[in-house]
């Protein structure tokens, strides 16, 4: 997508152009689809430019997103996560990354923010949003209990962990990161999760490249350039028993239509018992303690002092 496409688009009010995969999805049957990282809009975040691209920001709960989803969920009776730019005017029109849950009803079930916010590389994101504060919500579908961790947020173990305590059985990891940042390590994270916290986790990333019209330097001594990097899309789904899907495309766009048997999570829980041995509340203990200015690491160091001569 060319951010000058998606200017007009967006001038036009007219999302449904992104919507051409759905049709497929209600053809299949599809219960819950969700959307990638900031899907109506270029991932312009490395450009440091306010504008054009918070022009892009709307309400979560009836901008013209939210509202075009409610039509989708109600008419294909499917649970829509779509992950947006908000603008929170209630608290001053501030900006958030957010995933708006929307109920196979059609019906807003809530929202939940971008935990994790990158510094590293190009993702200068903490120019446009801070770090949410709606914790780690966990939403009762119809079709299962599901949670959105964004983004960055799947290199942060306690968040997928949060949303498991909360009682997630799929946690959907929408993304939009590049090939020369992170590629090595998205076949590990989620799947490691889904291990780890006997559930479903799905990662999803968009494809291909995006030019913006004013070149930006990425204070690496390297010369100013037009784009973020490739998006390599890979998008997988991983089995609380360690299986996962094959992969999307890296070069094209795609959808990925997968049956998940929820009845998993309990049978590994119950194998694994990783929540009865996970010792939480030592965790607790132990990180309370961390977190205090005075901390001092519990390092245990060789006593220096020699022992007496036996003779």
């Amino acid at each position: 997508m060319s951010p000058d496409r998606a200017r007009g688009a967006r001038s036009e009010q007219n999302p449904a152009p992104h919507f051409r995969p759905c049709g497929r999805t209600a053809m299949c049957g599809v219960n819950i689809i969700c959307f990638q990282e900031a899907w109506n809009m270029p991932f312009a975040f490395c450009t440091r430019e306010k504008l054009p691209w918070t022009e892009f920001a709307e309400s979560a709960e009836d901008g013209l997103t939210t509202r075009f989803c409610q039509k989708l969920a109600k008419k294909h009776n499917m649970v829509v996560i779509s992950p947006i730019l908000e603008r929170d005017r209630d608290h001053g029109g501030v900006l958030w990354n957010t995933a708006v849950v929307i109920s196979n009803s059609g019906l807003v079930m809530g929202k939940t923010r971008k935990n994790h916010i990158p510094r590293v590389g190009d993702f200068n994101e903490s120019t446009y949003y801070m770090e949410g504060n709606l914790g780690h919500p966990v939403f009762q579908t119809q079709f299962g209990r599901i949670a959105v961790n964004i983004c960055y947020g799947r290199h942060h173990p306690l968040n997928w962990l949060m949303y498991s305590v909360n009682g997630a059985e799929i946690i959907f990891n929408p993304s939009a990161t590049i090939g020369e940042l992170s590629e090595s390590m998205w076949p590990i994270e989620a799947r490691n999760a889904a291990i780890a916290n006997h559930c479903f986790t799905c990662a999803l990333n968009r494809v291909g490249q995006e030019h913006y019209p004013n070149e930006f330097t990425s204070g690496d001594g390297k010369k100013a350039h037009h784009d973020l990097g490739y998006f390599y899309g890979s998008s997988y789904v991983a089995a609380p028993d360690g299986s996962r899907t094959p992969g999307l495309s890296r070069n094209q766009d795609g959808l990925l239509v997968t049956e998940l048997n929820l009845n998993l999570c309990q049978q590994i829980n119950d194998f694994w018992t990783f929540k009865m041995t996970g010792r939480l509340e030592m965790y607790a203990r132990e990180l309370a303690e961390a977190v205090k200015p005075n901390y001092s690491p519990n390092i245990v160091k060789e006593d220096l002092v020699l022992a007496p001569s036996s003779g």
